[in-house]
């Protein structure tokens, strides 16, 4: 049915009729004053095809010629005159919404807000960032004296860290703090309403620009002009990640003031609100996206406070998931854990966001650990991404650190872009072939998608072939560049199988979205490669068992 304010229009079916009789629809009709216009009947002469057609040429034209529009939030007042009861009532949900509105209702540019509001995560982190990979890599050392270079970098680091904490606390940033501070439910409410508010201020800026892009890309010369796209792109993005990043920041600078000082004192809370959020299921922030950086102090301080809140005795275990972008990593992983990481075409998920979950008794049995970190990360090999200089390293970077991290890593590949992952799991295998030195090993399950054959694993044999002598003279080639060459093989420094370690699941929808349906064979099939995960990480402490006690037979 269509609702124009108090009248209904509505549209009635032979197929119905199982639930309401002819005396019963007659009723219906007088008392919602309808006439024969406003009653279709499916009668036997007219096909499904026909009378489905017809049903949407109706509602469309109801739709189209309706004089009165309203905004749903608009309809609460109508809503309880017709007894209708509105969870937006809720007092707690109506403190939050005019918390969250406090915050939102200033932004009338999202770049020029950014700057003024969440200063701390500009330029001046981004320039932290160079510095702290520098001082490490050591890249640009030349002649100099490396003691005497890395002290000037240092003081650069503490110089910068003085212009953040020169910035007093914003007043959105003051607003934001004091709303996560409130219990529970109504910190809940607000993140919620501020992940809406958000939402809808960044959707009608990137539509825009987003448009702007489609046309400069058709013209592949107007290079500097994609590129100044891609900047305002991610300048116009503002989420409740911008927020939680701002306030790793502020928790940083400050711990560069004296212990005793009172703007440090003020702030030492900050890491056990965040981790409370983690616990509560919120996802946290591991890198930034924009400064292809950790925050490491601030990471830290509240995986830190986690482990108090959970008892630090409890086990976790950690799974990632890695792909090209575009291939369904976050759907994948959403719909294997019933989590909500942001779902959409293009670069959604910007750096890499966990996300805690509390294991259930039944699945504690089998995996032996009280919860599960789960690791999304942004698409690598993106088109908007490539046009940075150093968009290869940041790559890397992500997926090296993703994988070091993880028990199992999911890589996830549309079909049609397997040979993209080539040159980030050369990386990874690198890193790994350094990281055997302290016993680290994960499991790796490649995951298949948009595959529509039921019979694709049989039939792919000779790819998984291909795919693993490939792996094979991945690692072959970094270990003679490492001097590493005992390991000849992709299964000495990451634990897969050919045969078990390949899925396969077909597309998401039956057609082409936004009016197609969801296929029902891609949930059957992620249901059982997460029991094929499930099992493999609980057979993991057998294992070490097996190979520890091999160890000892051997010395």
């Amino acid at each position: 049915c269509v609702t124009n304010t108090r009248k209904y229009f509505k549209l009635i079916s032979r197929s119905l009729w199982v639930c309401f009789s002819l005396d019963a629809l007659k009723k219906t009709a007088t008392k919602l004053n309808l006439n024969s216009n406003n009653i279709i009947i499916k009668t036997k002469q007219k096909n499904d095809a026909e009378f489905v057609k017809k049903l949407r040429e109706t509602v469309s034209n109801v739709v189209e010629n309706s004089k009165m529009k309203m905004k749903i939030e608009q309809m609460v007042d109508i809503a309880h005159e017709l007894g209708i009861s509105v969870d937006e009532d809720c007092p707690q949900c109506q403190v939050a919404k005019k918390n969250a509105d406090a915050i939102t209702a200033e932004i009338q540019d999202i770049p020029n807000y950014k700057e003024a509001q969440l200063p701390l995560q500009g330029q001046i982190w981004k320039e932290l960032t160079s510095l702290e990979k520098e001082e490490f890599r050591l890249r640009k050392v030349g002649t100099q004296d490396v003691e005497m270079y890395k002290s000037d970098l240092q003081e650069k680091k503490k110089e910068l860290r003085k212009q953040q904490n020169s910035y007093d606390m914003s007043k959105a940033m003051s607003c934001f703090i004091s709303a996560i501070s409130r219990p529970g439910t109504d910190r809940c409410y607000f993140l919620k309403w501020m992940r809406m508010n958000l939402d809808n201020l960044s959707r009608e800026k990137l539509s825009d620009l987003r448009e702007q892009y489609k046309k400069k890309c058709k013209d592949s010369e107007k290079k500097e002009e994609i590129k100044d796209i891609d900047k305002q792109l991610s300048n116009s993005s503002l989420g409740t990640e911008h927020f939680f990043r701002e306030m790793g920041q502020i928790y940083e600078a400050s711990l560069s003031l004296p212990e005793t000082s009172p703007s440090r004192q003020q702030l030492k809370h900050l890491p056990k609100l965040c981790a409370e959020l983690l616990r509560d299921g919120f996802p946290l922030e591991l890198v930034d996206g924009d400064a292809s950086n950790i925050p490491l102090r601030w990471a830290s301080d509240v995986l830190a406070q986690l482990s108090d809140l959970v008892s630090p005795q409890n086990k976790i275990l950690v799974v990632t998931v890695l792909g090209v972008q575009s291939t369904g990593k976050s759907t994948l992983l959403n719909t294997m854990f019933g989590v909500q990481f942001a779902v959409s075409s293009g670069r959604c998920t910007q750096g890499a966001f966990m996300l805690l979950l509390r294991i259930n008794e039944d699945v504690k049995k089998v995996l032996n650990c009280d919860f599960m970190v789960i690791i999304d990360t942004e698409g690598l090999k993106s088109p908007e991404l490539a046009q940075l200089d150093d968009s290869h390293e940041h790559d890397n970077e992500l997926a090296t650190l993703v994988v070091g991290l993880s028990d199992i890593t999911i890589i996830n590949i549309a079909m049609e872009n397997s040979t993209e992952m080539k040159d980030i799991l050369q990386i990874v295998v690198h890193a790994f072939l350094r990281m055997k030195e302290v016993g680290k090993k994960p499991k790796c399950q490649f995951v298949h998608q948009n595959v529509s054959d039921v019979s694709a694993h049989e039939k792919n044999l000779r790819d998984r072939k291909i795919l693993f002598q490939q792996l094979n003279e991945m690692t072959q080639a970094a270990a003679k560049m490492e001097k590493k060459e005992e390991y000849k093989s992709f299964t000495d420094v990451m634990e897969y199988s050919p045969d078990t370690g390949n899925w396969y699941i077909p597309g998401l929808w039956n057609g082409n979205p936004p009016m197609a349906p969801v296929n029902a064979g891609y949930s059957e099939a992620v249901y059982e490669f997460k029991k094929n995960v499930i099992q493999l990480l609980g057979n993991r402490d057998r294992q070490k068992l097996i190979e520890s006690s091999r160890i000892t037979q051997k010395k």
